[in-house]
């Protein structure tokens, strides 16, 4: 077996496991590789073959085995941020409660203790806004999605997010 086929093989197999989105530090470590230039390379040369797709900058899927497509997007903001608290807020979450009635069809907002972002991935646009809120002033209003595997905010919480980033309120239905 040689080197790509070992790495489509563990992405086969990360999938099944719930998983299918990697940063290329994770893949190096799957293969018991250094994350080296070399090792950057490669996975150039297989997105470039088609057998990887670059979801985002150093993020990758397999293109044979792709994750659910409909949890993609949350994996992703979980590689993006996955060192600090992020919470689906905004415009998503009031969508998602049918508080306003514009369905986001290509954008997941997302609140964040890490830095504020854009990030254009094949699922939809990724908007993460920094907080400097401490989480001990927002964190009753936060609730586990257990499908998507991440948080997200109560209405009181979106509505309260929206007004503090200066957002359009007018698409509140109440």
């Amino acid at each position: 077996m040689n080197k790509a086929e070992r790495l489509l093989a563990i992405l086969a197999s990360s999938v099944k496991a719930g998983g299918g989105i990697h940063t290329s530090a994770e893949l190096a470590f799957m293969m018991a590789e250094k994350p080296t230039p070399a090792f950057t390379k490669f996975l150039t040369d297989n997105v470039n073959k088609g057998l990887l797709r670059r979801v985002c900058n150093g993020i990758f899927e397999s293109t044979l085995t792709p994750p659910d497509p409909t949890t993609a997007i949350y994996k992703i903001v979980k590689k993006l941020r996955g060192d600090v608290l992020n919470y689906i807020s905004l415009e998503s979450q009031l969508s998602y409660t049918g508080d306003i009635s514009q369905i986001l069809m290509d954008r997941l907002t997302v609140i964040t203790k890490g830095r504020s972002g854009t990030f254009s991935t094949p699922y939809g646009v990724i908007e993460l806004t920094h907080t400097k809120k401490p989480i001990d002033k927002f964190a009753k209003n936060l609730y586990f999605d257990k499908n998507i595997k991440m948080y997200r905010a109560n209405t009181l919480q979106a509505i309260a997010d929206l007004k503090a980033c200066n957002r359009n309120v007018h698409m509140l239905e109440n």
